[in-house]
C-alpha cells in the first residue's frame, strides 16, 4: 500500500486510450465495497465515457476542471444526503477508492471537488451538473473522477518529503 500512495499522483494529462471495460468492471467493484457510515451507502456512481458528456462537465467548475474534456473516463459521485449525516465522509472515502483501485490497475487519476465550488458567479456547480445530468434534487454531488492513462511524468512522493511534525503522540503537544 505505501508503494501506490508514494506513487499515485494527481494526473491531469491523459493519452488518448480508452479505459478497457475489464478495468472499469473492477473500479466499480472495488467503489461498491467502499466502507459507509452505518453501512448505509448513500452514495451512488455515474460512469461516463461519452465525449460530449466529459466536454461538458469540464466547464463544470471557473478553474479545474478544463482537462476533463480530453479523460477517457470519468466517475461522478453523488449521494442520496437525507439517507445518512455523513454522507461527504462516505462520498470521499468512495472517491478515493476509486484513485486507488485506478493506480493499482496501471490507471491514473485526478479529484475534481464539486461540492462548494462555482460553475460561474450565478450558478454552483452542483447545480450545472445536475442539469446536464439530469440528476434529481434529492441528491448532492460531491466529485467527479477523471481517470486515464497517464500521459504526463510526475516525481513519486518520497519517505524524506513526509512531514512527521504532524503527527503527535497521546496529546496535540
Amino acid at each position: 500500500m505505501l508503494e501506490l500512495l508514494k506513487k499515485r499522483r494527481s494526473i491531469r494529462k491523459y493519452k488518448k486510450k480508452s479505459v478497457e471495460k475489464e478495468k472499469i468492471d473492477i473500479i466499480i467493484k472495488a467503489v461498491l465495497l467502499s466502507p459507509s457510515s452505518r453501512n448505509l451507502n448513500p452514495w451512488e456512481f455515474i460512469i461516463i465515457d461519452d465525449k460530449i458528456l466529459l466536454g461538458k462537465l469540464s466547464r463544470s467548475k471557473v478553474h479545474g476542471s478544463s482537462f476533463l474534456k480530453n479523460a477517457p473516463l470519468a466517475i461522478l459521485v453523488i449521494a442520496q444526503h437525507e439517507k445518512c449525516d455523513v454522507w461527504i465522509e462516505d462520498c470521499s472515502i468512495a472517491s478515493i477508492i476509486i484513485q486507488l483501485t485506478a493506480e493499482s490497475i496501471g490507471l491514473s487519476s485526478c479529484w475534481i471537488q464539486i461540492r462548494q465550488r462555482f460553475h460561474d458567479s450565478g450558478i454552483t456547480s452542483e447545480d450545472y451538473i445536475k442539469k446536464i445530468m439530469k440528476i434529481d434534487n434529492k441528491y448532492k454531488i460531491e466529485s467527479i473522477i477523471a481517470i486515464g492513462y497517464n500521459d504526463e511524468i510526475k516525481m513519486i512522493h518520497t519517505e524524506e518529503e513526509l512531514n512527521y511534525n504532524k503527527i503527535h503522540k497521546n496529546s496535540f503537544k
